[in-house]
């Protein structure tokens, strides 16, 4: 599902709202999340998942092409754990 899908979805299900501003809701709440994860915090959103950023240390890598060895810096990566409510509804029998 691509953002403007869930926004199409979410306007569908509440018609009482307009679709603009389903999307600036929507938008609103990536942003929330992303500012959240640049400052270092981490977002839960109990019985689906938490949001945290794991930090990647330098390491010393390959050019997979050459052979040759290439520093990559450190870095921070976003990192998804599922609730345990998403978790048993992707594991519920069918």
């Amino acid at each position: 599902m691509t953002k403007s899908e869930l926004i199409a979805k979410l306007a569908e299900a509440n018609p009482h709202l307009y679709q603009r501003d389903v999307e600036r809701i929507v938008t609103t709440i990536f942003d929330e999340i992303t500012n959240a994860l640049a400052d270092g915090d981490r977002v839960e959103l109990r019985g689906f998942g938490a949001f945290s950023v794991k930090e990647r240390g330098a390491r010393t890598g390959r050019n997979p092409r050459t052979g040759e060895a290439v520093h990559v810096d450190a870095k921070s990566t976003p990192y998804f754990k599922t609730g345990k409510q998403l978790r048993e509804k992707l594991n519920a029998p069918r």
